[in-house]
């Protein structure tokens, strides 16, 4: 399964950021308002019956940078490789010396590379056990 998506459902109640890391495996995917130039916001996840797997990441202290929020590329431009699809955004007020560098998550990452890149962090993705047994 490769990475198709990436979520911002927004902060919870103890004000951490919670995000969807939506999985298909097919590449080959669509949804609205992706071909918005620039993106500012307009790109929808993808349909519905492109959605294999989703995984959900709350965790205080990590805020992500969407492509679909760019006011300067589409969420095409991430298809293409030209952008990620979601980045660490850098704390302005810190510098974390231990961290080697920051989360980075491409259009078309496998569920192993981006499970792999969040675990160097101590970070883990709880999987919705009802997308897991769509294609079952």
């Amino acid at each position: 399964m490769k990475l198709v998506y990436v979520n911002e459902l927004g902060p919870n109640f103890k004000g951490n950021y919670v995000y969807e890391f939506i999985f298909s495996s097919n590449t080959d995917v669509w949804g609205e308002e992706w071909d918005s130039s620039p993106a500012n916001g307009k790109p929808q996840p993808p349909d519905v019956e492109y959605v294999d797997n989703v995984g959900i990441l709350s965790k205080e202290g990590i805020e992500f940078s969407l492509v679909q929020e760019s006011d300067y590329f589409s969420f095409v431009d991430s298809i293409d490789d030209v952008v990620a699809l979601a980045w660490e955004k850098e704390k302005e007020d810190e510098l974390d010396i231990n961290i080697e560098k920051r989360l980075v998550f491409r259009f078309g990452d496998t569920k192993e590379m981006v499970n792999d890149k969040l675990y160097i962090r101590d970070l883990i993705l709880e999987y919705d056990e009802k997308t897991e047994l769509k294609n079952r």
